[in-house]
């Protein structure tokens, strides 16, 4: 290890850790007053401390890993296999961003009872608190540990054996800033560390375009198919060769029209939920909300990927004979081409971009052991300091759970597979118990547990591939018949439970039958001009996308129309704001 970094290194990463520490001891007074203040900071968050923060904890160590992977074996292309998020990613900002601000709730769990009622919800919010809260975060957690213990294999030349101990320290740094400051100091570094995280990654991929070796963004033309720089993928052909992403029309249909509507997934959830709920919910009000979850959808999908995507292009170069391990060749870019200190500043990249999402997910994690089970079923009269300690303490505890689970971890690819799938189809019911009244508990029960069902079957009993794109196709459809058919068998909310959700969150669209009994329709808008902003959000949001593509590809006659395409999609939101 000393040989691969110097005094110059190390003290990158000492700064950096220390600087962590202080950002968490500074807001630990003020996390401290509250559950409020731990879990939502007050409510005070401003739209670029939310957006900031959102990008930041979607940005982990494995994020640049898994870009590179895209890339080198499928082109460019390949990215659609998460750029089709962007679509449920602007529906939020427009139809839920506003309407999860006004809720006035902690956590996305909280949202149960404020929309359900009887013992049916209370029984769903407390599964989910811990099915959430505790298996699925560990799990995340769990996926998120293995790819750093992957960089640090690489990196420092050690074994996993040895590796995981380094996790181990991050991870224990990091639960201690977040749970001395809450989401205050887990807000602030996130966006200390968003910005730590860019600029090594920006630096890495400068430094490996103009490398000898690659000769360039000319070199990048000259020396890969032209199949790997297409942006769109070569549908209904499997037969393609070169690095290109060649999906059948089944794999393409679930990508673009099924799959951003009708998957659970952490960070892009259908309607907003998880940690991307938490930060609406903390901004200082509804217009900060939207605001924020618009930056972020425009971050998220155009600013990141350009570094990670051109580093993945020269590891085809670099390093040919890491065809079948790519994510490696993304590592080894940094430890053969980087000079010592900027070797420094990049693991401190890859730790600041690990450590914003441990910290996020610690601190989601306990919002709902706390506020949806302890509080709600186990101790409900304690005062607002003692649950701020049990708080800290479960994050103590998820922590060491996290790395138990780290170890039985063999692939990431099956870990993403699982989470995507066991959540197949209960997207559209995350999306319509909004807007439309006759959604029920049982709704939301029957699409939470179908999809294991399902997905069960399709592995086991039919004995399908997990990678068979199939697979989406038959959970969403079971489970999408399965909600609806239990939905009109089972009685409506009460009256008096639809009523008092409609006052306190205002929500549009098919609430007609209540809207009536309250008298008056002023809440119900018209939300035609909501669609105007969603639909010139997606074409703006995936034009600069492309138009900062063909600029760094130096093909300006198209970057001009795309520029001029997000303009119109830019006229197009604010119009639709206005209008709404």
């Amino acid at each position: 290890m000393s040989a691969i970094l110097n005094w110059m290194d190390y003290s990158a990463i000492i700064v950096y850790l220390l600087l962590s520490l202080w950002i968490g001891v500074k807001y630990a007074s003020r996390a401290g007053e509250s559950l409020g203040e731990f879990f939502l900071s007050g409510r005070q968050l401003t739209w670029y401390v939310a957006g900031f923060s959102m990008v930041a904890t979607t940005f982990a160590a494995d994020t640049p890993l898994t870009v590179a992977e895209l890339v080198a074996k499928n082109g460019i292309a390949g990215n659609w296999l998460w750029w089709n998020f962007l679509i449920g990613g602007t529906l939020t900002t427009f139809f839920f961003a506003k309407l999860w601000r006004r809720a006035e709730i902690m956590t996305d769990n909280e949202f149960i009872e404020l929309r359900y009622g009887g013992k049916p919800a209370a029984f769903l919010r407390g599964f989910k608190s811990l099915y959430l809260g505790l298996f699925m975060n560990s799990v995340i957690i769990g996926w998120v540990n293995l790819a750093l213990v992957k960089i640090f294999c690489v990196f420092l030349d050690i074994p996993a054996s040895e590796a995981i101990w380094y996790v181990a320290g991050a991870m224990l740094l990091t639960a201690v800033y977040s749970a001395i400051s809450g989401l205050w100091g887990v807000a602030i570094t996130d966006l200390v560390q968003f910005v730590i995280a860019m600029t090594g990654c920006i630096i890495l991929a400068i430094v490996v375009v103009n490398s000898e070796k690659v000769g360039g963004i000319q070199g990048i033309k000259d020396k890969l198919p032209p199949q790997s720089l297409e942006f769109f993928p070569k549908i209904g052909d499997s037969s393609s060769g070169g690095n290109i992403l060649a999906l059948s029309w089944s794999a393409f249909i679930g990508f673009i029209a099924v799959q951003w509507w009708s998957s659970w997934y952490p960070g892009a959830e259908p309607g907003g939920g998880g940690y991307i709920a938490q930060r609406m919910m903390s901004a200082k009000d509804e217009k900060s909300a939207l605001k924020a979850t618009l930056f972020f959808q425009v971050a998220h999908y155009c600013l990141r990927p350009w570094p990670w995507i051109l580093t993945g292009l020269c590891v085809i170069i670099l390093f040919p004979e890491l065809h079948n391990d790519p994510g490696r060749g993304f590592v080894m870019a940094i430890k053969d081409y980087l000079p010592n200190g900027l070797k420094g500043l990049l693991l401190v990249a890859f730790l600041a971009a690990y450590m914003s999402t441990i910290s996020t997910q610690l601190n989601w994690g306990s919002s709902y052991f706390i506020n949806d089970f302890y509080k709600r079923f186990i101790s409900t009269d304690r005062t607002e300091k003692h649950y701020v300690m049990i708080s800290r303490i479960f994050g103590m505890i998820a922590m060491v759970i996290a790395l138990a689970i780290t170890t039985q971890i063999t692939k990431i690819s099956d870990v993403w597979l699982f989470v995507v799938n066991s959540g197949a189809g209960l997207g559209l019911v995350l999306i319509l118990r909004w807007y439309w009244w006759r959604i029920n508990v049982w709704s939301e029960i029957t699409a939470t547990i179908v999809p294991f069902l399902a997905y069960g079957y399709c592995i086991y009993g039919m004995h399908l591939d997990p990678d068979d794109s199939s697979i989406l196709f038959i959970t969403v459809g079971t489970t999408t018949i399965s909600w609806i058919i239990i939905t009109f068998l089972t009685k409506p909310e009460t009256d008096t439970k639809l009523i008092s959700f409609y006052n306190r969150v205002q929500p549009q669209g098919f609430w007609k039958p209540i809207s009536a009994k309250v008298g008056d329709a002023g809440y119900n808008k018209d939300i035609r001009f909501q669609f105007l902003s969603w639909g010139s959000a997606v074409v703006m949001t995936y034009s600069i996308l492309f138009l900062i593509g063909k600029i760094i590809f130096m093909d300006y006659q198209q970057a001009i129309i795309y520029g001029c395409t997000a303009l119109i999609g830019l006229i197009g939101i604010n119009y639709g704001m206005r209008k709404s």
